[in-house]
């Protein structure tokens, strides 16, 4: 996996007391966005959450969140970690090209902390 770094250019819009901002044109790659700016072009701080979230998953996984499809379902990349963490089968999420070389409690530890930047609702 060769990593990048993006810089979409929202950066600038933010001015130091401000914390939310609105778009005309939503820009990104899809699958990383926040559902409330994909939809309503509003992002913040919590935009920042869910793409870190998506990424730490992807990273964990080691499958791209772009073009993963669970069998026959139609479940992304998240929904497949959810799925999976619901049913507690939280090991068998993590990349097996790790293979044996890192200790479960930790990669547990990760993945949950990208399901959490990515739920719905923060209360949960």
């Amino acid at each position: 996996m060769n990593p990048k770094i993006s810089d979409f250019g929202l950066a600038r819009i933010f001015q130091e007391t401000v914390d939310m901002a609105n778009t005309q044109r939503v820009v990104g790659t899809l699958g990383y966005m926040s559902p409330e700016y994909a939809m309503s072009r509003v992002f913040s701080e919590k935009s920042d959450v869910f793409s870190f979230g998506v990424l730490i998953i992807k990273i964990m996984s080691g499958k791209k969140n772009s073009n993963f499809h669970y069998y026959e379902q139609n479940l992304s990349l998240v929904a497949y970690a959810w799925k999976l963490w619901s049913e507690g089968k939280r090991v068998e999420f993590v990349d097996e090209a790790m293979g044996g070389s890192y200790v479960a409690l930790e990669a547990i530890r990760c993945i949950h902390v990208g399901l959490l930047c990515v739920q719905d609702h923060t209360t949960d």
